[in-house]
């Protein structure tokens, strides 16, 4: 694949390793991505007690972590688990008693993706402590400038470093029309690849360098597992085939894990979310649309609806072609999804303190009557 294919990819950012220790060393847990930020987080007596450990895999009953001990299990259950958005997920960071594997904590995250799933009324975790994403999506039918837009607002809320990833690019022969994307997102690195090319990816490994967790978002059947397999340079995901007539892919993920790869960096590979619902990301979306908000703040009146107002900046670009109206469309749109599920995590809050007043209440009526008894 042509370098020139490439375009404006930004300086490589590394941390340090925890403890002092220099990144490259044969350290197991610099190698999981323990960093400073998590070695802070713990105390002489933890430092004594406790083994640090990595959550790679989530499942009904059990979660599957790794650590300089290699990789256990551990039983769902506890207190720890009982918080649905506080309970470990993919990249999470916990802390097991070094005598009897218990989990006692979990640190504090430096990243997290969550998504609203389709009617409900709880925001589902993604995955924990992620460095750089890779939005993948791919040159056919499933090519969508919203979709990608819908995805960096959930990136940039994390804090994440992005890069937007067109595959089967062998599959055409029009490259241009996926360029358009670079007006809007100068910042934003896109790389073509033919996922199946090794050679073609060798751009995107420097987002999983050793200690790093990069992140695959896309929709399903646009190449993510084979990706990830190039990248690994082994069969880790299973992979399968589109349909011709629209694009669409079958889920060939199962439930989210982290890969390990030779370089010592760790891959994430989650099941296709075709409804990635948006909440509590209104920093990433003002950041997705900053040209937009921008030009808000030039309109005549500070109430601007962005239509047929007078003095209307954002109306002047659109007709001048320096902005996009699908754009426009999708801003308004997103902006409108995240406050209405924002509303209901709120809400959803809201009833979840009251019940739980209402629980202490009834617990402590019922001793008062114990001890009048």
């Amino acid at each position: 694949m042509s370098k020139s294919l490439i375009s404006r990819r930004p300086a490589f950012r590394r941390g340090a390793a925890a403890g002092g220790i220099a990144r490259g060393t044969e350290s197991p847990l610099n190698k999981l991505g323990w960093k400073p930020f998590f070695q802070q987080q713990l105390s002489l007596d933890e430092l004594t007690d406790c083994d640090p450990v990595r959550v790679v895999a989530v499942h009904r009953s059990q979660i599957d972590v790794t650590g300089e001990a290699g990789e256990e299990p551990v039983r769902v259950s506890g207190p720890l688990f009982e918080d649905a958005l506080k309970k470990p997920t993919v990249g999470d960071w916990l802390l097991l008693a070094r005598d009897s594997r218990k989990p006692l904590r979990r640190l504090d995250r430096s990243s997290l993706f969550k998504r609203m799933a389709p009617g409900a009324k709880q925001a589902q975790l993604i995955a924990a402590n992620v460095d750089n994403v890779l939005i993948v999506s791919s040159c056919n039918h499933d090519f969508n400038l919203s979709r990608v837009e819908r995805y960096l607002a959930l990136v940039k809320e994390a804090g994440c470093r992005a890069c937007l990833v067109l595959t089967k690019a062998d599959m055409s022969d029009d490259h241009e029309q996926y360029r358009e994307v670079l007006k809007a997102y100068r910042d934003l690195p896109v790389v073509l690849v033919n996922a199946l090319d090794s050679e073609s990816v060798v751009a995107l490994r420097e987002y999983c360098e050793s200690g790093e967790t990069l992140a695959l978002l896309g929709s399903s059947g646009v190449g993510k597992s084979t990706l990830l397999n190039s990248l690994a340079g082994s069969e880790l995901a299973a992979t399968s085939g589109i349909r011709e007539d629209d694009s669409k892919g079958r889920h060939t993920t199962r439930h989210r894990a982290l890969y390990t790869i030779p370089d010592g960096g760790l891959l994430l590979d989650s099941p296709g979310m075709r409804e990635l619902g948006l909440a509590d990301v209104s920093a990433g979306l003002s950041a997705t649309f900053s040209d937009i908000e921008a030009l808000a703040s030039l309109c005549r009146f500070g109430d601007c609806a962005h239509d047929a107002e007078p003095g209307c900046a954002v109306q002047a670009a659109i007709e001048s072609e320096e902005l996009d109206e699908r754009r426009l469309r999708n801003w308004r749109k997103l902006e409108r999804e995240v406050a209405r599920n924002s509303k209901t995590l709120a809400e959803s809050r809201a009833d979840e303190r009251a019940f739980t007043k209402l629980v202490h209440h009834a617990l402590k009526h019922s001793r008062s009557r114990k001890n009048k008894t």
